[in-house]
Protein backbone atom coordinates (compact mmCIF):
# COMPACT_ATOMS: atom_id res chain seq x y z
CA UNK A 1 0.00 0.00 0.00
CA UNK A 2 1.13 3.56 -0.70
CA UNK A 3 2.32 5.38 2.37
CA UNK A 4 3.49 8.88 3.22
CA UNK A 5 4.77 10.99 6.12
CA UNK A 6 3.22 14.21 7.35
CA UNK A 7 3.22 16.60 10.29
CA UNK A 8 -0.17 17.01 11.93
CA UNK A 9 -0.95 18.30 15.39
CA UNK A 10 2.72 19.02 16.02
CA UNK A 11 3.99 15.50 15.41
CA UNK A 12 5.21 13.37 12.54
CA UNK A 13 2.84 10.62 11.47
CA UNK A 14 2.61 8.08 8.72
CA UNK A 15 -0.41 8.27 6.43
CA UNK A 16 -2.13 6.48 3.58
CA UNK A 17 -4.45 7.72 0.81
CA UNK A 18 -8.14 7.86 1.71
CA UNK A 19 -10.93 7.87 -0.88
CA UNK A 20 -13.26 10.85 -1.07
CA UNK A 21 -16.93 10.39 -0.35
CA UNK A 22 -19.22 10.44 -3.37
CA UNK A 23 -19.13 13.90 -4.89
CA UNK A 24 -16.30 15.02 -2.63
CA UNK A 25 -13.47 17.24 -3.80
CA UNK A 26 -9.78 17.34 -2.92
CA UNK A 27 -7.34 14.86 -1.42
CA UNK A 28 -7.80 13.17 1.94
CA UNK A 29 -5.42 11.05 3.98
CA UNK A 30 -5.77 8.59 6.84
CA UNK A 31 -3.28 9.29 9.61
CA UNK A 32 -1.54 6.57 11.61
CA UNK A 33 -3.73 7.44 14.60
CA UNK A 34 -6.85 6.61 12.56
CA UNK A 35 -8.14 10.11 11.83
CA UNK A 36 -9.06 11.10 8.26
CA UNK A 37 -8.16 14.68 7.34
CA UNK A 38 -7.93 16.85 4.23
CA UNK A 39 -4.50 16.75 2.62
CA UNK A 40 -4.28 20.53 2.94
CA UNK A 41 -4.42 20.26 6.75
CA UNK A 42 -1.03 18.54 6.99
CA UNK A 43 2.56 19.46 6.25
CA UNK A 44 3.95 16.87 3.89
CA UNK A 45 7.41 15.39 4.38
CA UNK A 46 9.35 13.09 2.10
CA UNK A 47 7.60 9.70 2.40
CA UNK A 48 10.75 8.14 3.90
CA UNK A 49 13.85 9.50 5.63
CA UNK A 50 16.45 9.89 2.86
CA UNK A 51 19.96 8.64 3.53
CA UNK A 52 22.37 8.94 0.59
CA UNK A 53 20.78 10.64 -2.42
CA UNK A 54 22.25 9.57 -5.77
CA UNK A 55 21.38 11.86 -8.67
CA UNK A 56 21.69 10.95 -12.33
CA UNK A 57 22.71 13.56 -14.88
CA UNK A 58 21.53 13.23 -18.48
CA UNK A 59 20.17 9.70 -18.16
CA UNK A 60 17.49 10.15 -20.84
CA UNK A 61 18.61 10.08 -24.46
CA UNK A 62 16.23 12.85 -25.55
CA UNK A 63 17.32 15.16 -22.71
CA UNK A 64 21.01 14.50 -23.43
CA UNK A 65 20.38 15.34 -27.09
CA UNK A 66 18.46 18.47 -26.06
CA UNK A 67 21.40 19.75 -24.00
CA UNK A 68 24.05 18.66 -26.49
CA UNK A 69 22.30 20.74 -29.14
CA UNK A 70 22.69 23.79 -26.88
CA UNK A 71 26.40 23.21 -26.28
CA UNK A 72 29.49 23.37 -28.45
CA UNK A 73 30.18 19.66 -27.98
CA UNK A 74 29.87 17.24 -30.87
CA UNK A 75 26.54 15.47 -30.26
CA UNK A 76 27.75 12.00 -31.29
CA UNK A 77 30.75 12.21 -28.95
CA UNK A 78 28.57 13.61 -26.18
CA UNK A 79 26.03 10.78 -26.39
CA UNK A 80 28.69 8.08 -26.67
CA UNK A 81 30.23 9.30 -23.42
CA UNK A 82 26.81 9.21 -21.72
CA UNK A 83 26.23 5.58 -22.70
CA UNK A 84 29.67 4.42 -21.57
CA UNK A 85 29.21 5.24 -17.88
CA UNK A 86 26.48 7.00 -15.88
CA UNK A 87 27.15 10.50 -14.55
CA UNK A 88 26.17 10.42 -10.86
CA UNK A 89 26.62 12.91 -8.06
CA UNK A 90 25.50 13.05 -4.42
CA UNK A 91 22.90 15.32 -2.91
CA UNK A 92 22.50 16.38 0.73
CA UNK A 93 19.32 15.83 2.77
CA UNK A 94 18.79 19.58 3.26
CA UNK A 95 17.82 19.77 -0.42
CA UNK A 96 14.67 17.68 0.18
CA UNK A 97 11.18 19.13 0.59
CA UNK A 98 7.86 17.28 0.63
CA UNK A 99 4.69 17.35 -1.45
CA UNK A 100 3.06 20.81 -1.61
CA UNK A 101 6.36 22.32 -0.41
CA UNK A 102 7.92 25.62 -1.46
CA UNK A 103 11.16 25.99 -3.43
CA UNK A 104 13.08 29.27 -3.70
CA UNK A 105 14.26 30.63 -7.01
CA UNK A 106 17.68 32.26 -6.41
CA UNK A 107 17.79 35.98 -7.18
CA UNK A 108 20.62 35.47 -9.70
CA UNK A 109 19.00 32.53 -11.53
CA UNK A 110 18.62 33.22 -15.23
CA UNK A 111 17.04 29.87 -16.16
CA UNK A 112 15.64 27.52 -13.49
CA UNK A 113 13.78 24.41 -14.53
CA UNK A 114 12.03 21.41 -12.98
CA UNK A 115 13.13 17.80 -13.55
CA UNK A 116 10.41 15.19 -13.20
CA UNK A 117 12.02 11.91 -12.16
CA UNK A 118 11.24 8.41 -10.97
CA UNK A 119 12.97 7.99 -7.60
CA UNK A 120 14.06 4.48 -6.58
CA UNK A 121 14.26 3.81 -2.82
CA UNK A 122 16.65 1.12 -1.59
CA UNK A 123 15.40 -1.34 1.04
CA UNK A 124 18.37 -3.67 1.66
CA UNK A 125 22.06 -3.25 2.30
CA UNK A 126 24.22 -4.51 -0.52
CA UNK A 127 27.73 -4.45 -1.96
CA UNK A 128 28.72 -5.80 -5.35
CA UNK A 129 25.11 -6.51 -6.29
CA UNK A 130 24.69 -8.20 -9.68
CA UNK A 131 22.39 -6.72 -12.28
CA UNK A 132 20.31 -9.91 -12.17
CA UNK A 133 19.66 -9.50 -8.43
CA UNK A 134 19.48 -5.70 -8.33
CA UNK A 135 15.70 -5.27 -8.25
CA UNK A 136 15.51 -7.38 -5.07
CA UNK A 137 17.18 -4.44 -3.30
CA UNK A 138 14.42 -1.99 -4.21
CA UNK A 139 11.97 -1.06 -1.44
CA UNK A 140 9.73 1.07 -3.63
CA UNK A 141 9.31 4.20 -5.72
CA UNK A 142 8.31 7.83 -5.36
CA UNK A 143 8.22 10.96 -7.52
CA UNK A 144 11.00 13.56 -7.53
CA UNK A 145 11.19 17.09 -8.88
CA UNK A 146 14.89 17.99 -8.88
CA UNK A 147 15.25 21.65 -9.84
CA UNK A 148 18.32 22.87 -11.73
CA UNK A 149 19.62 26.38 -12.33
CA UNK A 150 20.99 26.10 -15.83
CA UNK A 151 23.18 29.23 -15.87
CA UNK A 152 25.05 27.86 -12.82
CA UNK A 153 25.81 24.65 -14.71
CA UNK A 154 27.65 25.85 -17.81
CA UNK A 155 29.98 24.32 -18.75
CA UNK A 156 28.23 21.07 -17.85
CA UNK A 157 31.18 19.60 -15.94
CA UNK A 158 31.28 22.41 -13.38
CA UNK A 159 30.75 21.13 -9.78
CA UNK A 160 27.07 20.97 -8.93
CA UNK A 161 26.89 22.48 -5.43
CA UNK A 162 25.21 25.73 -6.53
CA UNK A 163 22.95 23.87 -8.94
CA UNK A 164 21.66 20.87 -7.02
CA UNK A 165 22.21 21.22 -3.27
CA UNK A 166 20.13 24.26 -2.40
CA UNK A 167 17.68 24.04 0.50
CA UNK A 168 14.31 22.62 -0.57
CA UNK A 169 15.39 22.33 -4.22
CA UNK A 170 14.34 18.68 -4.51
CA UNK A 171 10.72 17.75 -3.89
CA UNK A 172 9.94 14.09 -3.07
CA UNK A 173 6.57 12.39 -2.64
CA UNK A 174 3.82 12.29 -1.87
CA UNK A 175 3.83 8.50 -1.59
CA UNK A 176 6.28 5.64 -1.27
CA UNK A 177 4.84 2.92 -3.51
CA UNK A 178 6.03 -0.64 -2.74
CA UNK A 179 8.07 -2.33 -5.45
CA UNK A 180 5.50 -5.08 -6.00
CA UNK A 181 2.78 -2.54 -6.83
CA UNK A 182 4.68 -1.26 -9.88
CA UNK A 183 4.59 -3.95 -12.55
CA UNK A 184 7.36 -2.54 -14.76
CA UNK A 185 9.22 0.58 -13.59
CA UNK A 186 10.92 0.80 -16.99
CA UNK A 187 7.58 1.44 -18.76
CA UNK A 188 6.15 4.42 -16.87
CA UNK A 189 4.94 7.72 -18.34
CA UNK A 190 6.33 10.92 -16.80
CA UNK A 191 4.77 14.35 -17.22
CA UNK A 192 5.13 17.88 -15.86
CA UNK A 193 2.54 20.65 -15.85
CA UNK A 194 3.30 24.29 -15.00
CA UNK A 195 0.17 26.22 -13.98
CA UNK A 196 -1.89 23.52 -15.65
CA UNK A 197 0.00 23.52 -18.98
CA UNK A 198 1.79 20.35 -20.12
CA UNK A 199 5.48 21.21 -20.60
CA UNK A 200 7.31 17.88 -20.26
CA UNK A 201 6.45 14.33 -21.22
CA UNK A 202 8.45 11.14 -21.53
CA UNK A 203 8.80 7.51 -20.50
CA UNK A 204 11.21 5.61 -18.29
CA UNK A 205 11.80 3.29 -21.25
CA UNK A 206 14.09 6.02 -22.63
CA UNK A 207 16.60 5.80 -19.77
CA UNK A 208 20.16 5.27 -21.04
CA UNK A 209 21.07 3.30 -17.89
CA UNK A 210 18.17 1.32 -16.43
CA UNK A 211 17.42 0.84 -12.73
CA UNK A 212 19.08 -2.57 -12.36
CA UNK A 213 22.25 -1.34 -14.07
CA UNK A 214 22.39 1.72 -11.80
CA UNK A 215 22.06 -0.36 -8.64
CA UNK A 216 24.79 -2.74 -9.80
CA UNK A 217 27.04 0.20 -10.75
CA UNK A 218 26.59 2.04 -7.45
CA UNK A 219 26.98 -1.05 -5.27
CA UNK A 220 30.25 -1.83 -7.02
CA UNK A 221 31.59 1.52 -5.78
CA UNK A 222 30.08 1.67 -2.30
CA UNK A 223 27.65 -0.09 0.00
CA UNK A 224 24.03 0.78 -0.66
CA UNK A 225 21.73 0.90 2.38
CA UNK A 226 18.04 1.19 3.31
CA UNK A 227 16.87 4.76 2.79
CA UNK A 228 19.28 5.46 -0.07
CA UNK A 229 17.45 6.88 -3.06
CA UNK A 230 18.36 7.08 -6.74
CA UNK A 231 16.95 9.95 -8.80
CA UNK A 232 17.01 8.34 -12.22
CA UNK A 233 17.04 11.38 -14.53
CA UNK A 234 14.51 13.38 -16.54
CA UNK A 235 13.29 13.50 -20.14
CA UNK A 236 13.50 16.56 -22.37
CA UNK A 237 11.25 19.59 -21.99
CA UNK A 238 13.03 22.25 -19.92
CA UNK A 239 11.04 25.46 -19.37
CA UNK A 240 12.09 28.36 -17.15
CA UNK A 241 9.83 28.65 -14.08
CA UNK A 242 9.18 31.73 -11.96
CA UNK A 243 8.00 32.53 -8.42
CA UNK A 244 4.30 31.99 -7.98
CA UNK A 245 4.08 29.16 -10.51
CA UNK A 246 2.80 25.73 -9.50
CA UNK A 247 4.74 22.75 -10.88
CA UNK A 248 3.10 19.32 -10.91
CA UNK A 249 5.25 16.27 -11.69
CA UNK A 250 3.52 12.94 -12.21
CA UNK A 251 4.83 9.42 -12.69
CA UNK A 252 2.29 6.89 -13.88
CA UNK A 253 1.16 4.60 -11.07
CA UNK A 254 3.47 6.25 -8.52
CA UNK A 255 2.05 9.66 -7.74
CA UNK A 256 1.39 13.32 -8.44
CA UNK A 257 3.85 15.69 -6.76
CA UNK A 258 2.92 19.38 -6.36
CA UNK A 259 5.47 22.13 -5.69
CA UNK A 260 5.36 25.94 -5.82
CA UNK A 261 8.15 28.39 -6.64
CA UNK A 262 8.67 31.37 -4.33
CA UNK A 263 10.89 34.44 -4.30
CA UNK A 264 14.34 34.16 -2.77
CA UNK A 265 14.98 35.98 0.48
CA UNK A 266 18.00 37.57 2.11
CA UNK A 267 20.14 35.17 4.19
CA UNK A 268 20.05 35.80 7.93
CA UNK A 269 23.46 36.27 9.51
CA UNK A 270 24.46 35.75 13.11
CA UNK A 271 25.29 38.86 15.10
Amino acid sequence: MKRGRVVHGGRVQGCTPWPNEAGGAGERVRLADGRVVDAGEVQWLAPFEPRTIFTLALNYADHATELAAKSSADQATFLTAQKAEPIIFLKSANAVVGHRGLTRRPRDAEFMHYECELAVVIGREGRGVSRADAMDYVLGYTVANDYAIRNFLEPYYRPNLRVKNRDAATALGPWLVPRDEVADPMQLRLSTHVDGQLVQEGTTADMIHDIASLIAYLSDIMTISPGDVILTGTPKGSVDVRPGQEVVCEVEGVGRLVNTLVEDWEPVGLE
